[in-house]
């Protein structure tokens, strides 16, 4: 298995990304898996995060040659770099923010190009972490500052859908300021007193590891459940290629059922996972990886209930903003096997 890692920013940080999560209800793991007789070639792209958190132990059997397929792993540091891929076809599977599925799917529809998602990967991964003790609630974001990455993927809508779900106008009430890659932010928030920033796990495990006057001010998911009580957040999901999924099936099953043990294995024995998150460069250090994975909601949720949950959530941001989905919300196409 290939493990290809692009990795765009601050020293400091750079090799680390990632956020993780526990799912409400967690899979539990398959036994190990057979090796296919004529295993299939699937290039997946990941993102330095909780997703690929959820992925070291598919990663480590594929390594070793003992994964049911031929797994091909693209570790990215931005969705910006999975998009070309998707829409050029180098990549089969892909794990990306839920919103930006949304938008590749209105963009490759009715082209070789489109996406249907086949299950939600992570939760609500993303807080406001803070160096100080200013902010303990939304409001006291107003005439501050905040850093984030993840323009036009999910931090921004969630971020903007949160603001102005409590009296507060982005870019007027309060500034965002956008930087490349979640390691910039967190380098600023181990550095700049004062500093607010949006980040997803295990960064924020990692910063307040670091630099203890940083601290854990706010939780999407809670602030998320307070303002919307028909939706969850929903950060991660696994999108596929429609071509490759009706060329390869069985396939694809065999991923699903990979995917769900591997997410259940980190949920499950985080003390065996850790070590190869640190492998993958994702975090630094073993009890940083440890010490992360409860928070980042790693989770395998497919099917009808993948359906509605993420539904809701995309609704939710088209009503606030069509453009975050891509300016119309997808149609039943969208889910795989819908």
């Amino acid at each position: 298995m290939k493990r290809t890692t692009t990795i765009v920013g601050v020293a400091l940080l750079a090799a680390v990304l990632g956020g993780c999560t526990t799912s409400p209800a967690e899979p539990t793991a398959s036994a190990t898996p057979t090796v296919s007789a004529d295993p299939i070639t699937i290039h997946i792209a990941s993102l330095k995060g909780p997703t690929t958190m959820g992925l070291v132990h598919l990663m480590d059997e594929a390594s070793a040659g003992t994964a049911a397929e031929d797994y091909q792993v693209t570790v990215e540091g931005s969705p910006d770099a999975i998009v070309p891929e998707i829409a050029q076809g180098s990549v089969d599977i892909a794990l990306v923010p839920s919103n930006l599925a949304a938008v590749l799917y209105n963009r490759t529809v009715g082209t070789d190009a489109a996406i249907q998602v086949l299950a939600i990967s992570t939760l609500g991964v993303i807080y406001v972490v803070e160096s100080g003790d200013t902010i303990h609630s939304i409001a006291d974001l107003r005439g501050r500052t905040v850093y984030s990455a993840g323009k036009g993927a999910s931090p921004e809508y969630t971020l903007n859908y949160l603001l102005t779900q409590n009296g507060l106008e982005p870019g007027v009430d309060v500034t965002v300021d956008y930087l490349s890659e979640h390691a910039e932010v967190a380098a600023r928030l181990a550095s700049e007193p004062g500093t607010i920033g949006v980040l997803p796990q295990p960064f924020v495990t990692i910063v307040e590891a670091q630099n203890p006057d940083t601290r854990t001010a706010l939780d999407f998911t809670q602030e998320w459940a307070a303002v919307s009580t028909d939706s969850q957040l929903v950060t991660g999901v696994i999108v596929v290629r429609k071509a490759f999924a009706d060329e390869h099936p069985d396939a694809v099953a065999t991923f699903m059922r990979d995917y769900e043990a591997s997410a259940a294995f980190t949920n499950e024995h985080p003390d065996e996972a850790a070590p190869l998150i640190v492998d993958a460069g994702i975090v630094p250090t073993v009890e940083i990886a440890e010490t992360a994975i409860p928070a980042c909601y790693i989770t395998f949720i497919a099917g009808e209930e993948m359906r509605t949950m993420l539904s809701g959530y995309l609704t939710v941001l088209f009503n606030a903003d069509p453009n975050s989905v891509g300016g119309t919300l997808p149609g039943d196409d969208f889910y795989y096997g819908g």
